[in-house]
């Protein structure tokens, strides 16, 4: 038999498979709310674990840093690297509940001495272009193992490791990386090498 065109209305199919209702834009809307909640969570909780945000309290650090300056701190560094000579870190003081900012001056092992308005390790004259002025103080020290020798750019007012003694390694917060307040003074901290032969 063959088949011919017709022109009467041929009937349509249509798929009748159930499709499922979807969800009511309320229901979005508050999904998106708390997914986009979480992620900021997440991510404000990950930065914080990394960096730590800091205020300059003082005039320690003068030149090289000013009092009400606010930093960004490194909190992984020291993870990865141990801290060196001519590092600005942030620490807890062993004595007392302050943070404090202070430069590295001698390694575990070091002898540092001050004597004659210089600073000297392992028999070696720092130079150090970045102090407020020459120390007015003398002592000897050796730093133990495991701890470090600290002292302010400001040294003659400045609280620091001639005063009080030896850093302990566990006592360093980080590494401190970016002035980023007030915004005229937004710079990197200025690290200084100390390489000694």
């Amino acid at each position: 038999m063959a088949l011919t065109e017709s022109n009467a209305p041929q009937p349509q199919f249509h798929d009748t498979t159930p499709v499922a209702e979807g969800k009511q834009p309320t229901e979005l809307v508050v999904r998106e709310i708390v997914e986009t909640l979480l992620l900021t969570f997440f991510i404000f909780w990950l930065v914080n674990s990394f960096v730590g945000r800091y205020r300059i309290d003082g005039s320690s650090m003068n030149p090289t840093l000013q009092d009400g300056q606010y930093l960004l701190i490194n909190n992984f560094s020291y993870y990865l690297t141990e801290p060196d000579r001519g590092d600005i870190i942030v620490f807890l003081h062993p004595n007392s509940d302050l943070n404090l900012i202070k430069r590295v001056i001698g390694l575990p092992g070091d002898h540092v001495e001050i004597q004659d308005r210089h600073v000297m390790v392992n028999g070696v004259l720092l130079t150090e272009p970045y102090i407020q002025a020459d120390p007015t103080y003398t002592g000897d020290w050796t730093v133990p193992a495991d701890e470090f020798f600290v002292l302010g750019d400001n040294r003659n007012s400045s609280s620091d490791s001639h005063s009080w003694g030896f850093l302990p390694e566990e006592n360093i917060i980080g590494k401190a990386d970016i002035v980023y307040w007030p915004i005229s003074d937004w710079e990197m901290v200025p690290h200084f090498k100390h390489p000694l032969n």
